[in-house]
């Protein structure tokens, strides 16, 4: 098994609770209450934030031009990419990005964000990865299975959010996460794995609490 298969195989049950959450399985059926979407896109955009200055940590500690090169792209998708999705439902609903900064960051998401930025100031490149990768890797296949429900990529609210992580630019970007992880971890001992699959799982976690937190709305 490669590196990752073994960090999907470790977070499995955690994604399988995350695909049979009432706010996912909401999204692709339609029934989502919106006051509980709108929380968590605004949520979402302030995470979105700190997820992209993980990814700088990487930059920062990167050994090789190519490595660097990686890393900041992937800031670039992020803040260029994937937010477009955020400020375009932002626009839909009447909100400026002036008033998402005047929402407070939930304790879930305060304390999802800390723990990232933790191992990314603490780790090396690979450790970076995997803080990143649950976050990313589990969107992707949310994403993926929600677009096999009738209808949930056309629905008229929530087909976009559907569409954007079901897309080919958002499903590549992540394959690439999954082989760079697999590339940075090659070769690493018993030891250093387990490092990297508690920071896979503990995400994988927080992952699951971030949609717990938004069927909560949770302060």
């Amino acid at each position: 098994m490669t590196v990752t298969q073994r960090l999907y195989e470790a977070a499995k049950p955690i994604w399988q609770a995350c695909h049979d959450h009432p706010f996912v399985r909401g999204i692709g059926d339609g029934t989502l209450d919106r006051e509980k979407f709108q929380y968590f896109l605004l949520q979402d955009y302030l995470y979105l934030f700190d997820y992209a200055k993980v990814f700088a940590w990487g930059v920062v500690k990167a050994a090789d031009p190519d490595l660097m090169r990686f890393f900041s792209a992937n800031v670039d998708a992020i803040l260029g990419g994937e937010m477009k999705t955020h400020r375009a439902y932002m626009a839909r609903l009447g909100i400026t990005e002036e008033q998402v900064f005047q929402v407070k960051p939930a304790l879930a998401n305060l304390s999802y964000t800390s723990y990232m930025l933790s191992a990314a100031a603490s780790g090396g490149p690979a450790e970076i990865v995997a803080s990143i990768l649950a976050c990313s890797w589990s969107y992707a296949e949310i994403g993926a299975r929600l677009a096999q429900m009738p209808g949930a990529a056309d629905h008229p609210f929530y087909g976009e959010w559907v569409r954007g992580y079901a897309g080919e630019e958002y499903q590549q970007t992540n394959n690439a996460l999954v082989e760079r992880m697999d590339a940075l971890a090659a070769g690493c001992t018993q030891e250093q794995y387990r490092r990297l699959e508690d920071t896979f799982v503990n995400c994988s976690r927080y992952e699951l609490g971030f949609w717990d937190m938004a069927w909560r709305l949770e302060a």
